[in-house]
């Protein structure tokens, strides 16, 4: 199977268009949580200086007020992206006050879900149904589950590839077809492969205590304030995370057979009245507790490591923006925050998921059939918890693999890969990315998950210890940087636009918020 992708890359080089691998766009989504100076989670509203969430392109919040997202732009350079992180990250920090990032992806000193503020986007209609449908997360999932951060990566293949990649595929039909095929197909593989993320890159295999609120556990004790699994990975990927629990509590499994099944399995749930969220009720005492009592209020409701994004224009549905325009990137959701870097993710990470990325495009995609989906999901599962395990086997089409050996064969199978996508750069980025993480799949001390819980014995620290520390030193670190005032006033200007454009938006008459809604939900 794997020998595919060496044949794909061979007649790609003999038609001299090898070079169209490279080009493609990677975007980044950060969520840092802000916190006071003892670590627990800022009762502050989102700095004025940073700007309006609802309307800033770069500087947002996602489910609280003190949940930033930092975004960039698209760029053909990981370099690049990386560069405008980390000016994001500056200008946040600038003002923050006393405030720090929380620099892992757990976050600690919870006072229960009552605590944590959910985010304010104005008056607006459409800034009220953003907070309307986080209250509706609170109350279907908790609001602790919501402060988890995570890194999001967002990848589209070079465009001018496309037309070669459907020739060399001897596949007719429209281009856009080939394109939304192949897209899925991507999608599919990563979810195949997706439990070599959280193995790599995994970072957060221990707990506050605090964030169970006192909850019955499986969870060993580290100390008297952390919980952990001696081999685990990222259990913010795990049963008390995001993905796999949380689907099965929604009765959905989406569909990636194809682009139209992916489209009418979300449709479905957004339209599918759920007794369970019925019961919430849907307008209480005067006031929207969740858009709808749907399976989903809306289609971002549904969790999973990896996501088949439109571009959306203004208030369009993704799924309609999706018929009407296709795929035009891949959202991959399973990085936690790298806590061992002041960006919370490094280049060398970014380098191998790009060949990643491009490796699940070039392999054979068959549909996921029923058996397959449950052992993507133990399989995630299992690493999560358990990946550091030497006796830990995955499932491979009703065969039983070893983790290393499985992931083995992955990193050597991503060599030549990776040699082209070198081609030209001395310093050899992709390459040598790779080899640091088939070391790691060779000796599991030198992943991260493995490192923190290494480190916090050592230490003699705590999860709230350690996670605390690492927030300080990143903090200092932007204390000592100094960014580019272009950018900065880049920056400055953005917050100020942001800010007169949502003031715009709430001056203008706004239709009752249940028509608003009606017409939202009725789009085709």
């Amino acid at each position: 199977m794997y020998q595919s992708v060496d044949k794909q890359l061979t007649r790609l080089l003999n038609d001299g268009c090898v070079d169209l691998l490279r080009g493609g766009m990677k975007g980044l989504e950060k969520e840092s949580l802000r916190v006071s100076p003892d670590g627990s989670i800022s009762q502050r509203p989102h700095p004025a200086a940073l700007g309006a969430p609802l309307t800033h392109p770069y500087i947002t919040t996602d489910y609280s007020e003190a949940l930033a997202e930092l975004i960039t732009p698209p760029y053909t350079r990981v370099g690049m992206a990386l560069d405008f992180l980390r000016d994001t990250q500056k200008f946040v920090y600038d003002n923050l006050g006393d405030e720090l990032l929380w620099a892992t992806s757990m976050p600690c000193v919870l006072a229960g879900g009552d605590n944590i503020p959910i985010a304010d986007y104005g008056t607006s209609n459409a800034g009220i149904m953003k907070t309307v449908y986080r209250r509706g997360l609170g109350h279907r999932y908790g609001r602790t589950m919501q402060v988890i951060a995570g890194v999001h990566y967002n990848y589209s293949v070079n465009e001018s590839l496309w037309p070669v990649y459907q020739a060399l595929s001897c596949e007719r039909g429209e281009l856009r077809e080939f394109r939304d095929r192949r897209y899925l197909g991507l999608t599919r593989n990563l979810q195949r492969f997706g439990w070599l993320i959280p193995y790599l890159f995994g970072a957060s295999p221990a707990i506050c205590k605090s964030f169970l609120y006192g909850k019955q556990t499986t969870l060993s004790e580290f100390d008297a304030n952390t919980y952990y699994e001696p081999f685990a990975t990222s259990l913010r990927m795990g049963d008390i995370g995001y993905t796999n629990t949380k689907e099965k509590g929604v009765g959905i499994k989406a569909s990636y057979d194809n682009l139209e099944a992916y489209i009418s399995s979300l449709a479905k749930a957004i339209e599918t009245p759920s007794p369970k969220w019925e019961k919430l009720g849907v307008v209480v005492g005067g006031r929207y507790e969740q858009l709808n009592a749907n399976i989903l209020q809306i289609e971002n409701e549904y969790y999973s490591t990896v996501r088949p994004k439109p571009l959306l224009q203004g208030m369009e549905k993704p799924v309609t923006a999706l018929r009407e325009r296709g795929v035009c990137y891949i959202e991959l959701r399973s990085l936690d925050v790298n806590a061992y870097h002041p960006l919370g993710v490094s280049d060398q990470q970014l380098h191998f998921l790009e060949a990643f990325m491009l490796f699940c495009l070039l392999l054979p995609s068959p549909p996921i059939s029923l058996q397959e989906q449950r052992e993507i999901d133990q399989n995630l599962g299992g690493v999560a918890h358990r990946g550091r395990d030497p006796s830990l086997y995955l499932f491979c089409q009703g065969r039983e693999l070893q983790l290393r050996q499985w992931a083995g064969e992955l990193c050597r199978a991503m060599v030549g890969l990776c040699e082209v996508l070198d081609a030209d750069d001395p310093t050899k980025p992709f390459s040598s990315s790779l080899r640091h993480q088939a070391s790691c799949v060779e000796d599991s001390s030198l992943t991260p998950s493995a490192r923190m819980l290494a480190e916090m014995r050592v230490e003699g620290e705590g999860f709230y210890q350690f996670a605390r520390r690492l927030s300080q030193r990143h903090h200092s670190h932007f204390g000592e940087f100094d960014m580019d005032p272009l950018r900065e006033a880049f920056f400055r200007e953005q917050a100020q636009r942001s800010i007169i454009l949502q003031a715009e938006m709430e001056a203008q008459p706004q239709m009752p918020f249940d028509e608003f809604l009606r017409e939202y939900f009725a789009q085709h």
